[in-house]
């Protein structure tokens, strides 16, 4: 069995201390069942020459480097964060370009490509993951590396004009397509791409979901992140027992709860929600004193101005709308602007009559999915969803919304509270039965079984990729590779081709 190695921004086992990300719970089963490499930065600012650090947990190998202060600020926080992020979820507005930040970005992901190849194995599967890491197959495809590489983007694919609104985008859509299968959230997204491959790239469009770049074919794929629905259940069933979360519906006796969860970032929609909250008791005042709030909303991301901007204004919402509406023994809304254990978030999420999820736009979106989860079967909440998070194309059993519309938003809540027991659990198992048979697990293996196939494809046409882009940045990198790397020449094994079915 071919090796899997995991490239991503953060390695899960470096960032124990905080709470699980999509990314991590998505691929951390997979990686115990499967064993491997699982390379990316340790989250420490340190010494950027040194070699990968490799520690192993059972049959994972976890390799590390260290990002110096200049990287850390201008690979991750102004470009990664303060331009991809943004531009990807259709926000360029809220980015700032500059290129200084672009040349470190390619830097980092160059270096990262030089410290990954000396680890790597003639038949490995290189699986890369996310915004961070977009010029990574082009810069591995450079030092000569031939294994088969994957590519899957978290997040959302934003449209080619909407892209252009960055210099360094049309670069950054050449390099994604040294990889042999792209992979995607959703059909508007995988449409996005292929869209922005032909204006930034000349590729020509094939039947099938396949791009022809030069005498290769780039497979792309839709493969929507899953979570462990059993699981999670269990988790929430149990910890909804836990003493927190007992103290918790303690103090709303006799009310509903409306609950959300997230990172606290521009693209969640949180203002917006807030919005729709106040509108719900100008509209709905019968829910005055009878429904309250709980909006998780985990700090991240400190050092990018933008998400500084957010907490401020959430605040100043959440202390106005206390202030105009709670009473001396209800209030309608709780903030807390902290990480909370996912397994006591489990807990609070099934003690919610509504889960309110309302992204401006997501890739997504789990907790979506895992309030699905965490229900009780005889007696289950109601999801309100925006339109616009990925997840809403699996669970129609939803009440989707559009979070830019404050009176929309209400009026679903108002339904959502007012729901009768048997249209709740007619949407539930609706919901339900979209997200039981599947898992992580299952996603991962999809994935893997379709970058075989692709290469297989490829195995006789594969040439060595690189462009002058590539040639560049590798050029640029150089000074701060270190004289102790091998370099090692990868070359493809003959593969089998696996069956392949994508999850719609």
């Amino acid at each position: 069995m071919n090796r899997l190695v995991i490239v991503s921004n953060r390695v899960p086992a470096a960032a124990a201390a905080t709470p699980a990300g999509g990314l991590a719970v998505a691929l951390d089963g997979l990686m115990e069942k499967r064993g491997g490499l699982w390379f990316g930065w340790s989250g420490a600012i340190g010494n950027a020459d040194l070699p990968a650090t490799v520690r192993r947990e059972g049959g994972v190998a976890y390799a590390t480097i260290d990002l110096s202060a200049e990287e850390h600020e201008r690979y991750y926080n102004n470009f990664a964060n303060g331009v991809l992020w943004p531009l990807l979820h259709t926000m360029p507005e809220l980015m700032r370009f500059d290129r200084r930040d672009a040349r470190v970005y390619r830097a980092v992901n160059a270096r990262m490509a030089a410290r990954l190849e000396p680890l790597l194995r003639p038949d490995d599967l290189i699986w890369v993951h996310d915004f961070h890491l977009l010029a990574l197959p082009a810069a591995l495809r450079a030092r000569g590396v031939g294994n088969p590489i994957g590519f899957f983007l978290h997040v959302p694919f934003a449209s080619a004009d909407v892209l252009a609104a960055a210099p360094e985008t049309g670069a950054l859509v050449r390099d994604m397509l040294a990889a042999d299968l792209l992979g995607f959230q959703t059909e508007n997204d995988l449409a996005n791409f292929a869209a922005a491959a032909e204006l930034f790239a000349q590729v020509t469009r094939l039947p099938g979901n396949a791009l022809l770049v030069g005498r290769r074919r780039v497979r792309l794929g839709v493969f929507p992140v899953e979570i462990e629905p059993h699981g999670f259940a269990e988790m929430a069933e149990r910890m909804a027992r836990a003493p927190e979360a007992v103290r918790l519906r303690h103090s709303i006796e006799g009310q509903h709860l409306i609950m959300g969860v997230e990172r606290l970032d521009p693209t969640k929609g949180l203002l917006q929600r807030l919005a729709g909250l106040h509108r719900l008791f100008e509209r709905h005042p019968a829910w005055l004193g009878r429904t309250t709030m709980l909006q998780i909303a985990a700090v991240s991301r400190k050092d990018v101005a933008s998400y500084r901007s957010l907490r401020e204004a959430l605040e100043r919402a959440a202390g106005g709308l206390n202030a105009e509406l709670a009473e001396p023994d209800w209030q309608p809304l709780r903030l807390v602007c902290r990480g909370v254990d996912r397994g006591l978030v489990a807990g609070y999420l099934r003690a919610a009559r509504v889960g309110l999820v309302t992204p401006l736009r997501d890739g997504m979106n789990l907790v979506a999915k895992e309030f699905v989860a965490a229900q009780d079967p005889a007696d289950p909440g109601v999801l309100v969803l925006s339109r616009f998070a990925g997840a809403a194309q699996q669970l129609d059993g939803a009440l989707l919304v559009n979070p830019h519309d404050a009176d929309a938003m209400a009026d679903a809540l108002e339904r959502a509270l007012a729901m009768p027991l048997a249209e709740r659990l007619a949407r539930w198992q609706a919901m339900w039965a979209a997200i039981a048979p599947r898992s992580p697990l299952g996603w991962g293996r999809a994935f893997v079984a379709a970058l075989l196939r692709a290469t297989s494809i490829n195995a006789v046409t594969q040439r060595p990729f690189r462009t002058a882009l590539v040639a560049e940045a590798a050029a640029s990198a150089a000074p701060s590779i270190g004289s102790d790397l091998v370099r090692v020449e990868a070359r493809r094994p003959p593969l089998v081709a696996a069956e392949h079915r994508p999850l719609n």
